[in-house]
């Protein structure tokens, strides 16, 4: 690994593209402030604004602005780090990198500042994922969760744990010595205990990251029932837009329509499906068998039924909806009932597309199937990527296999099972990590982050 002192410096502009107020240069690297002092023609005292005159290799003034040095370790990416502060010009903005670059910058890769904070210590890997989801965050709900992340909300969980499966590895790895003793003579009762616990932990913790996932890469729910049952009324509801055609011909809807929806800050994917009943014409069937490969990859099916009629629109989509994680059926049309509906209940949400009555109890049950139950989108909530849950699923596993291993005593497979379990929580913060593991990380950040 490259220490500060020996790395190159990098430039890149550090905010959005276009036009704006202001607009920021940031420079990281051992020659940084070099740099910069020669820009700003002056020197820089850290921690301190200076107003300056930006300038050209002629001497002439490209802008005039901020100058903030930053002296290692105390900045974010534990090197020395300059903030250029100029108007928002991307023309003037891009002369101060090409300068900057002139005077012996490199042009930064995508995500390169972050992936030098973690590489210093600064943050761990799972924080610096999180810079990442804050500055995409889409509302104030996601914008929290990644927060709750970079505060290292979630790091701390997953260090708790694997200091715990440390302690039982210790614990096993030491009883190997002494393999001619039965285990319950080596304090194997409190062992499995432990395990016990460590196992229920990450079971927790699990549900906590993928509701964390969800929030953050959304819910890909796919709308599905038997023909004119207002799947794509329901859709257009849920859109705000007419996005879907609507008729009342049954088998309007051929194909998948996809679409992208917000609801009380909980992104969902949402897909549009031809009605699902027997026989149809070619084409018909084809949209049918469609929606059925869409199921097998859903996270929600949202089962559309005519409100007059359910239970025959049940039977319909019945064998289609058996390896649906969860589902979501919606009594569509409740308008033309002779009276009211019930109020939604556990196994149903009452609607009507088309007036809009029962869509906020929808909505507060797309929210709660989205992130677990209906509190779990409080203040406990951080986001988490699908890196993060395939490893806490792993280790799940692996600690599943290391408690069989020591009910038949053997120890040295139930030591190489929590090994590897350990092995990837530390995946998670980067405590353990592969090269082409970063690369593909940091390469999803945008430029100058």
């Amino acid at each position: 690994m490259s220490t500060v002192n020996d790395r190159d410096t990098i430039a890149a502009v550090a905010t959005a593209a276009g036009a704006g107020g202001v607009g920021i240069v940031r420079l990281s690297g051992p020659r940084s402030r070099h740099i910069a002092e020669a820009i700003a023609g002056r020197a820089l005292r850290p921690r301190h604004a200076h107003h300056v005159r930006f300038r050209d290799a002629e001497g002439g003034t490209l802008d005039d602005g901020i100058a903030l040095y930053f002296a290692a370790p105390a900045s974010f990416t534990g090197e020395d780090v300059v903030e250029l502060q100029a108007h928002g010009s991307p023309a003037v903005l891009e002369a101060l990198v090409a300068r900057s670059c002139a005077l012996g910058a490199r042009r930064a890769r995508p995500g390169e500042f972050s992936e030098r904070a973690f590489l210093e210590g600064r943050l761990d890997l799972a924080q610096a994922e999180a810079v990442a989801d804050l500055i995409a965050a889409a509302d104030l709900t996601a914008a929290r969760a990644a927060r709750r992340a970079l505060d290292g909300e979630f790091s701390r969980r997953v260090d708790a744990l694997a200091d715990a499966l440390l302690a039982i590895r210790v614990h096993v790895e030491a009883a190997i010595d002494f393999a001619d003793e039965p285990i319950d003579t080596l304090g194997g009762a409190a062992l499995r205990a432990q395990l016990a616990t460590l196992a229920a932990d990450l079971d927790a913790l699990l549900q906590a990251a993928e509701r964390g996932r969800r929030l953050r890469d959304g819910l890909h729910a796919v709308i599905v029932g038997p023909p004119n049952a207002g799947k794509s009324s329901l859709l257009n509801a849920l859109a705000g837009s007419e996005r879907a055609i609507v008729t009342d011909i049954a088998g309007t809807t051929r194909d998948l329509l996809h679409e992208v929806v917000r609801v009380d800050g909980v992104e969902l994917g949402l897909v549009d499906t031809a009605g699902l009943r027997e026989g149809g014409d070619a084409i018909e069937r084809e949209g049918m068998r469609r929606a059925r490969g869409e199921l097998a990859r859903a996270d929600l099916a949202i089962v559309v039924v005519d409100a007059r009629d359910p239970d025959a629109g049940r039977v319909a989509v019945a064998d289609a909806l058996q390896a649906v994680p969860q589902v979501l059926w919606v009594h569509n049309k409740a308008d033309l009932l002779p009276t009211s509906p019930l109020a939604s209940d556990a196994a149903a949400v009452w609607v009507s597309a088309r007036t809009g009555e029962g869509l906020p109890a929808l909505h507060a049950r797309l929210r709660a199937l989205a992130l677990g139950s209906a509190s779990a989108g409080a203040e406990g909530t951080f986001t988490a990527r699908a890196r993060h849950v395939e490893a806490l699923q792993r280790a799940r596993g692996e600690v599943a296999a290391a408690r069989r291993q020591l009910d038949h005593e053997a120890l040295d497979l139930a030591a190489e099972a929590l090994r590897l379990a350990h092995d990837d929580l530390g995946e998670i913060t980067g405590r353990v990590h592969a090269d082409d593991l970063l690369g593909h990380i940091f390469a999803s950040f945008c430029i100058g982050k």
